[in-house]
């Protein structure tokens, strides 16, 4: 089935020459079906490749998928044209009276900053709030996970020394998951993240399950049962050179950026990278989705009660 996005995003060209189904608006009106309704509030510097990433793991299932994009109201991007929001975006005001089967909140480049010294982090509290009641499922993106982490049970990040950037081997810990069912017992994901949460800080007893770990990067997909949302410390939805690009912004601030671990082949900065996680990033959004579809209430107003 196929997704539903507005008919001039820049992302639905780059979707229909990968072969994913992406249906018009006025063919979506003629359908009698309810799609999932999926809200993406994309925190991210460049919007469109953002949207188009997230676009792709969405629109790959059997389900048929209405996207909104959202931002904040209290944020104006400095790197996607006025234009380009105004005619896709919709701000979380003007969305809070409606219901969405899933809500996705994607990292942001601020992961330095304490929480509170934030400038859209108010705002961003009242989101997380608002999907425990307007939202069936949540699933938040590397800061936007330990942001989420925080709110709703204190949780604290920690810096590293040196930003952990590549393709880290992922060990299931617990395979019985609705959201892991058919992934291999061992997955690679990508990840690039200046801070941490440990496991150690999460609070007992609180309904936070640990879904994937890894020995070296460490968590990775926490299950929050009591608020049905995951939260997701790396990055499935990314491109194959989106490391890459990282790396060469990283290494004109600082020659001595280490390359991306386990990406390159050989480690050789100057041979291409090769995706070894597109599939295992469909499998989780496709199992994620499945979830949404199988408990979510068909009345839309139903939603979050």
């Amino acid at each position: 089935m196929p997704i539903k996005i507005p008919d001039l995003l820049p992302a639905r060209a780059t979707l229909e020459a990968e072969g994913i189904v992406v249906m018009r608006e006025i063919d979506a009106a003629r359908q009698d079906v309810r799609p999932l309704r999926i809200g993406l509030l994309n925190l991210m510097p460049d919007k469109p490749r953002t949207e188009t990433q997230f676009a792709r793991l969405l629109g790959a299932t059997p389900l048929q998928v209405e996207l909104t994009l959202v931002h904040l109201a209290s944020h104006t991007p400095r790197n996607t044209s006025a234009d380009h929001m105004s005619a896709f975006y919709r701000s979380w005001r003007e969305v809070r009276d409606e219901r969405f089967d899933g809500f996705i909140v994607t990292g942001a480049p601020v992961e330095a900053l304490p929480f509170e010294q934030v400038g859209y982090w108010d705002e961003l509290r009242r989101v997380f709030d608002w999907t425990q009641t307007h939202v069936h499922a949540g699933l938040a993106i590397c800061w936007g996970a330990q942001a989420a982490l925080n709110h709703f049970h204190g949780v604290r990040k920690h810096l590293l020394p040196l930003k952990r950037s590549g393709v880290y081997r992922h060990r299931l810990v617990t395979p019985v998951s609705p959201y892991l069912r058919g992934l291999s017992d061992q997955i690679d994901i990508p990840v690039s993240r200046w801070t941490e949460v440990r496991r150690e800080d999460l609070p007992r007893h609180a309904g936070l399950e640990v879904l994937l770990e890894s020995d070296q990067s460490g968590l990775c997909l926490i299950e929050d049962v009591k608020r049905r949302a995951l939260h997701m410390f790396n990055h499935l939805e990314y491109d194959s050179t989106t490391l890459a690009e990282e790396f060469q912004r990283d290494r004109l601030k600082d020659a001595t950026t280490p390359a991306p671990a386990h990406y390159f082949p050989d480690d050789d900065p100057q041979q291409p990278p090769i995706n070894r996680w597109r599939s295992h990033g469909h499998l989780i959004f496709a199992n994620w989705l499945n979830q949404i579809y199988q408990t979510t209430p068909f009345d839309p107003r139903a939603i979050g009660r």
